[in-house]
C-alpha cells in the first residue's frame, strides 16, 4: 500500500491502516501478503517537520499495545502483514528502525532492525544481523528498509541466505529516488531475485514504488500518490532465473560459487560457500 499517514497522529494512522488493510483483503480476497511504507505508523508528516525526540516520544515496545493490534488485524485478515517499520525502543534508551512481520496466526514472526540509516541525516541505532522469514508452501523472502538498497551487500547476503524475494519499506521524500530505482533494479539483477520497494505516498513521501522481477524488469511503477500496487511474485521465476540465467544466459549465483572460493575477498573476510537445502536455516 503506498500509501501517507495522518501527520502527527499515530492512534488515526494506526485505524485508517487497519481499514485499509481490511479493504484490501475484502476488494482483492486472493491477497496473501500486505505491505506497508517504511515507518508509516509512525505518523510522520513529512521528515523535514520531525522535531528533534519525536523517534523517541512515539517508539513502541514490540510487546506493547501497537503490536499486539497488528497481530490482531493479522489474525483477522489472514494475512501475511509486514506494517512497514517503526520506531522500537531499545535497550539503554535506543531506538532502532524496525520492519515487522505477522503471520495469517496473529504471530510476529521476525523482526528487522535498519542495518544502514540514511546517516548523518538519521539516527535511530543501526541493527547488527539480517533477515529472512519463510511462507510456508511459498518461498524464502528477505527484509531490507530504505537506505539498505544502496549497500549491494545486503542484498547479497539475503540472497546467500535463500531469499528468492525482498521485500524493502521505503520513506524517500527527497530527489533521489530515481537513483533508488536503479539501485533497486541493480539489486535484482546482481541476485536475481525480486526487489519489492515500496515508498510512502505524497506529501510524507515521493511515491514511485517498484514491483521488480529477477531479470531487472520493472513490473510496476506507481505515481506520486496513494495507490494499491499488486502484483502475483511468482517465486519459481527466482528459481527459473537462477538455473538458467538473467535472460537464459547469466548464472550469476552459480558462478559464484564455483569461482568465489579461488577469489581474496579481503572486504568480506575471504569467501564462504551459499548454504544449501537445510544448511540455509
Amino acid at each position: 500500500m503506498q500509501t501517507a499517514p495522518v501527520p502527527w497522529d499515530v492512534s488515526a494512522t494506526a485505524a485508517r491502516f487497519a481499514d485499509h488493510v481490511r479493504a484490501v483483503r475484502d476488494s482483492f480476497p486472493q491477497t496473501r501478503l500486505v505491505l506497508a511504507p517504511e515507518l508509516h505508523l509512525m505518523a510522520i508528516g513529512h521528515p523535514l517537520d520531525e522535531h528533534p525526540g519525536y523517534a523517541k516520544e512515539v517508539a513502541v515496545d514490540l510487546d506493547g499495545p501497537l503490536c499486539r493490534d497488528l497481530a490482531e488485524l493479522a489474525r483477522q485478515t489472514r494475512t501475511w502483514l509486514v506494517p512497514g517499520s517503526v520506531f522500537e525502543q531499545g535497550e539503554g534508551g535506543a531506538v532502532h528502525n524496525t520492519a515487522l512481520v505477522f503471520s495469517p496466526d496473529g504471530e510476529l514472526v521476525t523482526r528487522y532492525r535498519k542495518c544502514f540509516p540514511w546517516q548523518p541525516y538519521e539516527r535511530s541505532v543501526p541493527g547488527r544481523e539480517l533477515v529472512t522469514f519463510d511462507i510456508p508452501g511459498v518461498g524464502r523472502l528477505g527484509l531490507a528498509i530504505c537506505h539498505d538498497g544502496a549497500f549491494p551487500e545486503v542484498f547479497r547476503q539475503l540472497a546467500w541466505f535463500g531469499a528468492e524475494a525482498v521485500l524493502q519499506p521505503v520513506l524517500t521524500p527527497t530527489t533521489d529516488r530515481p537513483q533508488e530505482i536503479v539501485l533497486a533494479r541493480a539489486n535484482a539483477i546482481a541476485n536475481q531475485m525480486y526487489v519489492v520497494s515500496l515508498n510512502a505516498a505524497a506529501p510524507t513521501g515521493v511515491g514511485r514504488s517498484v514491483v521488480v522481477d529477477p531479470e531487472g524488469h520493472v513490473r510496476h511503477e506507481a505515481g506520486a500518490t496513494d495507490e494499491v500496487v499488486t502484483d502475483v511474485l511468482d517465486l519459481d521465476v527466482t528459481t527459473r532465473v537462477r538455473t538458467h540465467g538473467t535472460a537464459g544466459l547469466n548464472r550469476l549465483l552459480d558462478q559464484l560459487d564455483r569461482v568465489g572460493p579461488s577469489i581474496d575477498l579481503p572486504a568480506y573476510g575471504g569467501y564462504r560457500a551459499r548454504p544449501r537445502g537445510a544448511a540455509a536455516e
